[in-house]
């Protein structure tokens, strides 16, 4: 018997949290068809906002560890616009990663693959996923990393 996507999660001492409330004017989710469109989720850790620039006060391993904090958060979404029922995701589709970083910095991906690294080691093949890692001059709250995902559901 396969292990559930929440078991999987429980191995690497991963519970998810309550999915975090909008900020402003906008839905956590989007459900269209058997795709959830999950806004932009910053990176958290207990509550509080992991902040810093890439390139000037935060290093790459930091960076990476704030996308991952993105990732269960995107997770935790998911799981809301499942009823409850993380075992309706059939894959992640395509994430979009937002680096605040300087001018100069270019390690976008290393960061986002604290992101997709930790779903494809959580979630197995339905982690796999395309994916885009962008600079940005600066992201709400000042924290380092947001990020938005496509999720396919049952």
């Amino acid at each position: 018997m396969q292990a559930t996507f929440e078991a999987r999660l429980a191995t690497l001492g991963v519970t998810l949290p309550d999915a975090p409330a909008p900020a402003a004017n906008y839905v956590p989710y989007v459900i269209a068809g058997d795709l959830v469109h999950v806004s932009g989720q910053v990176a958290m850790v207990d509550g509080k906002f992991i902040t810093g620039k890439l390139g000037a006060d935060m290093d790459v391993a930091a960076g990476a560890a704030a996308a991952r904090a993105c990732a269960i958060s995107l997770l935790a979404q998911v799981k809301a616009a499942c009823g409850g029922d993380l075992d309706r995701l059939v894959r992640v589709v395509k994430l979009t990663g937002f680096v605040n970083s300087t001018p100069d910095f270019g390690d976008q991906p290393r960061v986002i693959n604290g992101a997709s690294d930790f779903l494809v080691e959580a979630l197995g093949d339905a982690g796999r996923h395309a994916r885009s890692a962008v600079s940005a001059a600066a992201l709400p709250f000042g924290v380092a990393v947001e990020i938005e995902g496509i999720f396919e559901i049952r």
